[in-house]
């Protein structure tokens, strides 16, 4: 039986064992305070670029219970993690979610964690945008990729974009801040970018473009999908002013202020634009599986530290781990190996 109940405090665990509270360096001086937490492969879109149409996903046992997805941020958190992001799959559609937002958002009141966020597709928005705010949410990443309903069913192969606009509604009324994010895909939506971020200022969004990453096994060639950022900004700055903005929330986007909308723009630029300098992120997937590197396929067991040790095999499994995180991925095209994909889907990953 999963253990989604959490009778026991994660306090109480770490009590019992000796805690260890040292900031988490890397070989190359850059403290993790970021990290990403999928919560569940599993989704109710089969995004083109992101998963296959026909996936097979985990079965119950080898996805990490509540309680120990609990435990685990809870132990980053004392390590110095400041921000944590929930993703998955879909976050929204794991049984229980609420509970462990709720008992992660204990971690801001005392201050320990600065922020606590989540990715979401927003099919979900619309009937659970108020208990996020209740249980803590302050703030949610939407993917989106268009407004065309039939580009956005075509893409999502399961959305209906009429739910997701919804649930943006339903966000806005909650009080929840919002920014779309959007996959930059050539012959699909280089002719809606700039309407989009029109679309997404006028209603107080932030709007972050992202270049698709070559991750996973997925249906047809992604190189006819990869749009360069870089010829995205020339187009945009035909008509739009852009000034570069040193604003940072935690993760890799690059931003600008939009002069004529008022509002910011992001650029994540895996491709283009190695970002790696001053990574501080950490990714860890529904299976306790941590990766130092999106880009790279090295991980850290760390389910099997925590089943099978408990929290002190869990923290030198973690300190382990950041000792062999590298300097950076190998997506960038100029240092690209001729295959740079990663076997791993996104979806598996944590988007």
């Amino acid at each position: 039986m999963e253990l989604d109940s959490m009778a026991r405090e994660p306090e109480d665990v770490l009590r019992d064992e000796v805690a260890d509270s040292t900031p988490l360096i890397d070989p190359f001086g850059r403290q993790v305070t970021y990290m990403r937490v999928s919560v569940t492969d599993r989704c109710d879109f089969r995004c083109v670029y992101c998963m296959s149409e026909h996936m097979t996903f985990l079965p119950k046992k080898e996805v990490l219970s509540l309680e120990e997805l609990e435990t685990v941020c809870t132990t980053f958190v004392r390590r110095g993690v400041k921000r944590l992001r929930l993703t998955g799959g879909e976050p929204l559609v794991r049984r229980g979610l609420m509970g462990l937002i709720e008992k992660l958002a204990r971690h801001l009141e005392t201050g320990a964690l600065e922020e606590l966020t989540l990715t979401t597709n927003g099919s979900q928005l619309p009937h659970m945008a108020g208990d996020l705010y209740a249980a803590g949410i302050r703030r949610v990443n939407v993917s989106l990729d268009t407004l065309d309903p039939e580009k956005f069913a075509a893409i999502t192969r399961w959305g209906k974009l009429d739910k997701v606009l919804e649930g943006l509604d339903a966000a806005d009324r909650a009080g929840l801040k919002i920014k779309i994010n959007a996959v930059a895909l050539q012959n699909f939506n280089e002719t809606e970018i700039e309407p989009m971020i029109r679309w997404a200022h006028g209603r107080g969004y932030d709007l972050t473009l992202i270049e698709t990453m070559p991750l996973g096994e997925i249906d047809g060639d992604r190189s006819q999908q990869y749009l360069p950022l870089s010829k995205v900004r020339a187009e945009l700055e035909q008509s739009l002013t852009l000034t570069d903005n040193p604003f940072k929330t935690g993760g890799p986007a690059r931003y600008t202020d939009v002069k004529e909308t008022g509002g910011r723009l992001g650029f994540i630029t895996p491709l283009t634009h190695n970002f790696c300098e001053g990574c501080n992120r950490v990714r860890l997937t529904s299976t306790g599986k941590l990766y130092m590197c999106l880009g790279q396929d090295d991980d850290a067991d760390l389910k099997r530290a925590l089943r099978e040790g408990g929290v002190q095999a869990l923290d030198e499994a973690i300190a382990e781990a950041i000792s062999r995180k590298p300097k950076g991925h190998d997506f960038e095209i100029a240092r690209a190996a001729p295959n740079v994909s990663v076997a791993r889907h996104m979806s598996t990953t944590g988007g």
